[in-house]
């Protein structure tokens, strides 16, 4: 991905060498629902958030050579996001589009909807409209993984931004209603739903950065979907895939959904709850 001549995003916070232990200020009786809520929705572990707080120091850090440059990687990546949001929102939904904050950090830190850890890999916390990421994950997707490549990564990015773009236009709130009622298996079945649909608006964000996609590129993404596809990922682990328990769809299934977004550049097309 040619991103020399790229901005880089100020929508980052770093926090990398920051040791965040506990939680700020405490929680109270409505309060608490709402983080049990969030955790439920989001499956992220909020049990850090239900203890008391204990520091929060930053040392002296210093960034390897590598490290820092996968962090101006992922700030002109998510420039990227906000240039092609931007533009979607306004002629495709006439209406503003308001970008996320990317936190990077190192190991450990903690979130409204629990905590994170570079084990737990990226995700998008709605509560403060702000995705998450310990750069090493980049290093695991591609040694553990099998997922090569500097779009690979960029993928992995642009899928946080579109569950953010799910929450812009109101679609994780209105499925978290629909869960809450729901039991284990259909629960699974609407995140599966909503990640196939982030993966669908990252086809859409990756066609509109054609011009700095690379050959191979495409491929590296498509790649990169199969290789965290539900059922891939239990083989991998020495189990039989078991579709009531996938949360993210199968490898086919994302593949497919990431091409059908490339390729019809369309919200509207990336309507994972009528179509199939």
């Amino acid at each position: 991905m040619k991103l020399c001549n790229i901005r880089g995003s100020r929508n980052v916070e770093d926090r990398r060498g920051r040791s965040s232990l506990g939680r700020a200020g405490g929680i109270g009786g409505v309060g608490l629902l709402v983080v049990l809520a969030i955790g439920y929705f989001t499956g992220v572990d909020v049990t850090p958030l239900l203890t008391e707080p204990q520091s929060d120091s930053r040392s002296a850090y210093v960034p390897t050579e590598a490290e820092q440059h996968a962090a101006e990687f992922a700030s002109r990546v998510l420039a990227t996001t906000e240039d092609v949001w931007t533009d979607v929102f306004l002629n495709q939904l006439d209406a503003p589009y308001r970008p996320p904050v990317l936190v990077l950090f190192s190991e450990v830190t903690q979130s409204p909807c629990g905590g994170a850890s570079g084990a737990s890999g990226p995700f998008y916390c709605p509560a403060d409209q702000k995705a998450y990421l310990d750069l090493s994950f980049f290093t695991t997707l591609e040694r553990e993984l099998g997922a090569q490549g500097d779009f690979a990564s960029a993928y992995v990015i642009a899928h946080e931004v579109a569950h953010h773009v799910q929450n812009e236009i109101g679609i994780l709130e209105q499925v978290d209603a629909v869960r809450r009622q729901s039991g284990e298996a259909q629960a699974n079945a609407l995140t599966v739903r909503l990640e196939l649909q982030a993966d669908c608006l990252s086809g859409l964000w990756a066609s509109q950065v054609h011009g700095l996609m690379e050959r191979g590129d495409l491929e590296e993404a498509l790649n990169a979907a199969r290789k965290i596809g539900d059922d891939h990922l239990q083989r991998r682990a020495g189990r039989v895939p078991q579709p009531h328990t996938f949360t993210h769809g199968t490898s086919e299934q994302r593949a497919n959904w990431f091409q059908r977004g490339f390729d019809a550049k369309s919200i509207a097309a990336c309507d994972t709850f009528e179509q199939g």
